[in-house]
């Protein structure tokens, strides 16, 4: 199998063919992918809430908006490189592509080492901001600080994912992905349900789950792709390499930890609320997630066909793939919309049991209220990947500003009105998604009246 994974050609060159049906080929696997990891993230939840407890869930739901925030900064520093690669590959700058590569490794690496000894420098500070109730603190605790265990192995797979996805492959990460998710699932059965470990074995299983697809796909990209083996000459052959690198990641992360800090922020307001609110939320959150994830990877797919484009001087091509990707997304998160709308209820009760009414009741507002606006995040993906497409990532961070800033204001705000309370922190979440989407509307629309697309001007234009 190893020899058979390590022979297939899976690169796609997104400056060639159909514009619609190459961006959906390649869209394809990195939506599988996320739907895979968000499905083990969800079978988490599952085996929790049903074989530990309501406490248990409650701590795994605020634990998990902890550790999407703090594994935002690698994704997005990850995310950036592979902006900036799949510029250079559509330029068909192979030594630039090679030597950005190479130094990039080096430089988030080394931030993933430093994030973790921070993580376990600091767990009861975070703990204490996130206003985590007492008889969860111990539980809490425990969970963080063994699931941090894995935050390189959760570096060295999105980095080589998004490296393998610059130069088109994006069949490999999810196949990697794939042995995790479901290595991830028997995981959580063995230690949780087999074991009773409780809440620690879910932690346990996430932990090998990441090592798998860690070690996995750096050890393919060694063998299938010799251009990207390291070796010291293509380090830092270039000043500006460095600079370069961190103007591209440093901003999507930036970007990637502010969306997930203002979505920590709120988890301290629904924390304040009480277990119940927070037990409600954990389950919500992760259906929430799970539905509006395609339309993200696919925002995340139109990126990388944009900077293609864009390093090959083709805004002709550019143009047309981004009136298809806003139909195409617009027609999905309008059928999944009504999905959850529909059935928020039925998507509830997978992970709570029937008995625990005002839970279900809570959860399904949530549902209800956001889940009916998934067309405003939709556009808000596509938004984030153009401007990062075009090497303009500060317009992406500023979008996210606007977004998560007036959602965090006015959950904070409404939540304080006695008459609206928990019901404003929904409300808030769909109202920030439209005015990001109308800031960054305007701003595409002016830059493409300026002909600033029409052709690639550099990463550093």
């Amino acid at each position: 199998m190893w020899k058979v994974w390590c022979t297939m050609r899976t690169e796609r060159n997104l400056t060639e063919g159909n514009v619609t049906r190459s961006l959906l080929l390649f869209a394809g696997p990195m939506i599988l992918g996320n739907l895979l990891q968000q499905f083990y993230n969800i079978v988490d939840t599952w085996v929790v809430g049903r074989f530990v407890g309501a406490d248990a869930l409650a701590s795994v739901g605020s634990a998990y908006s902890l550790m999407t925030f703090l594994t935002s900064i690698l994704i997005g520093l990850c995310m950036g490189c592979g902006a900036l690669l799949s510029y250079y590959y559509g330029k068909g700058d192979t030594r630039r592509l090679q030597n950005r590569m190479h130094t990039a490794f080096v430089l988030i690496g080394g931030i993933s080492v430093v994030l973790w000894l921070l993580v376990q420098c600091a767990v009861d500070p975070i703990l204490v901001f996130l206003r985590v109730p007492a008889e969860l603190y111990g539980m809490m605790r425990d969970y963080v600080s063994i699931v941090f265990l894995g935050i390189f192995f959760v570096f060295l797979y999105n980095f080589f994912a998004f490296v393998l996805r610059a130069v088109g492959n994006s069949v490999m990460p999810l196949c990697f992905l794939g042995l995790a998710a479901g290595m991830n699932v028997g995981l959580d059965l063995f230690f949780v349900v087999c074991l009773d470990w409780g809440l620690e074995g879910a932690a346990w299983a996430t932990v090998f789950s990441q090592v798998a697809a860690g070690v996995g796909l750096a050890a393919y990209t060694w063998v299938r792709e010799p251009g990207f083996r390291f070796c010291c000459g293509r380090f830092l052959q270039e000043e500006k390499a460095v600079g370069e690198l961190l103007r591209f990641s440093m901003v999507t992360s930036a970007q990637q930890s502010v969306m997930n800090f203002g979505i920590l922020m709120v988890q301290g307001l629904v924390n304040s609320f009480g277990m119940e609110v927070m037990a409600a939320f954990a389950a919500a959150v992760k259906i929430d997630t799970f539905a509006y994830m395609p339309a993200q990877e696919f925002g995340n797919a139109y990126s990388i066909f944009v900077s293609q484009s864009f390093g090959a001087g083709n805004g002709k091509r550019l143009r047309e793939g981004t009136r298809s990707a806003f139909r195409v997304s617009t027609l999905f998160c309008v059928l999944i919309s009504a999905g959850v709308f529909l059935f928020a209820d039925n998507l509830m009760r997978l992970f709570v049991k029937g008995e625990e009414m005002q839970i279900l009741a809570i959860g399904r507002q949530y549902l209800r209220i956001e889940g009916a606006f998934y067309v405003g995040i939709g556009v808000l993906f596509l938004l984030y990947g153009y401007f990062r497409g075009i090497n303009r990532p500060g317009v992406s961070l500023l979008l996210t500003v606007v977004s998560l800033g007036s959602r965090v204001a006015l959950a904070y705000m409404l939540a304080a009105v006695p008459a609206i309370g928990v019901a404003g922190i929904w409300w808030a979440i769909p109202i920030g998604w439209a005015l990001a989407d109308g800031v960054g509307l305007l701003w595409m629309g002016r830059l493409q009246r300026g002909g600033v697309t029409d052709t690639g001007s550099g990463p550093c234009a």
